[in-house]
C-alpha cells in the first residue's frame, strides 16, 4: 500500500478526534549477527488510534509519528509473553510482521484490545451487514402485521356458541356497576330461582355545596340528575359525560366569580 507520508503525518497530528490514545510498550526484536540469536527489548511509545490507522510517537508531544500500523486483515489477541498484560496484532499474511504490545494494567489492555478489534473496515462491514439484516427482519414483521386482518371481537364468542355445552345461561350484555364491568352479576338466575337482579345504579355524587345525601348543585336540572346508564346499557361515554356535567357547571360558576372579582 502506498501512502503519502506528509498527508499521513498531518492526519496523525491534526485536531481530528482520536478513537483511543495512550502509552504502550512495543516489543522490538534485534538480531545479533555475531551471536546468531535474537534479543528482545521494549520501547515505550505514545499510540494514537484514528479510524483504522494506529500511529505511534516517541513522546506524547512529538509532532511526527515514528511508525504506522494499518489495521486491515489483522486480528488482535492476547499472547503469551514474559511481560504481563501483553497482546498482539497479527496479520493474515504468513510473512507479515506481528506487533506485540504491552499495557500498564488489565483495564488498559482490555480497552486497547476492544478499540483495535473494532477499528478495521472488515469489522464495520460486519456491523453494517448485521444492522441491515435486523432492519430487513423488522420491515418484514411490520409488513406482516399490517397485512394480517384484525380478528373480530365476536370470533371467540361464535366459536363458543357452536358448542352447546358452552352456551351462556343468559344472553345479556355485561352491565356496569359504578362505571366498571361486573362479571357474573347477570350470568343467570339467582339463588331464589328468579331472574338475575340488575346491579345498582352508580351512587349519586356529593355536590360541592350539598350534603352527603347528594343535594343538587346550582345549575343542574332534574333531568341531569338521572343517570343515562340503565342496567341493559353498556356505554361508558354517556356515563362519563353525565358525571362531567357537574364539573362543567362548577367551572362556569368559578369563571364568572373570577370575572366579577376583577
Amino acid at each position: 500500500m502506498k501512502l503519502n507520508e506528509r498527508s499521513v503525518a498531518h492526519y496523525a497530528t491534526c485536531d481530528s478526534p482520536a478513537d483511543h490514545t495512550g502509552f504502550l510498550r512495543k516489543r522490538v526484536e534485534r538480531h545479533h549477527h555475531h551471536a546468531h540469536h535474537y534479543g528482545t527489548s521494549y520501547q515505550r511509545r505514545w499510540f494514537v488510534l484514528k479510524g483504522n490507522l494506529l500511529f505511534y510517537f516517541e513522546e506524547r508531544d512529538s509532532r511526527e509519528p515514528v511508525g504506522l500500523v494499518v489495521l486491515e486483515g489483522c486480528t488482535v489477541e492476547l499472547c503469551e509473553a514474559a511481560e504481563e498484560f501483553a497482546f498482539a496484532i497479527r496479520f493474515d499474511d504468513a510473512g507479515a510482521r506481528a506487533y506485540v504490545l504491552v499495557a500498564d494494567g488489565q483495564a488498559t489492555m482490555e480497552a486497547w484490545v476492544k478499540a483495535l478489534s473494532r477499528a478495521s473496515f472488515d469489522y464495520m462491514r460486519l456491523v453494517v451487514k448485521e444492522l441491515e439484516k435486523q432492519l430487513e427482519e423488522a420491515c418484514k414483521s411490520l409488513a406482516a402485521c399490517r397485512k394480517s386482518p384484525r380478528r373480530s371481537s365476536s370470533s371467540g364468542r361464535k366459536r363458543h356458541l357452536s358448542n352447546p355445552a358452552l352456551l351462556p345461561l343468559q344472553e345479556k350484555p355485561a352491565t356496569l356497576e359504578n362505571g366498571y364491568s361486573t362479571w357474573g352479576s347477570s350470568a343467570g338466575p339467582d339463588h331464589d330461582g328468579g331472574q338475575a337482579k340488575p346491579p345498582p345504579l352508580p351512587p349519586r355524587r356529593r355536590s360541592a355545596t350539598g350534603s352527603a345525601t347528594g343535594s343538587p348543585a346550582p345549575g343542574l336540572s332534574p333531568a341531569m340528575l338521572q343517570s343515562p346508564v340503565s342496567p341493559d346499557t353498556v356505554c361508558f361515554s354517556k356515563l362519563h359525560n353525565w358525571y362531567g356535567q357537574e364539573i362543567v357547571v362548577l367551572r362556569r360558576e368559578w369563571q364568572e366569580r373570577q370575572k366579577r372579582g376583577h
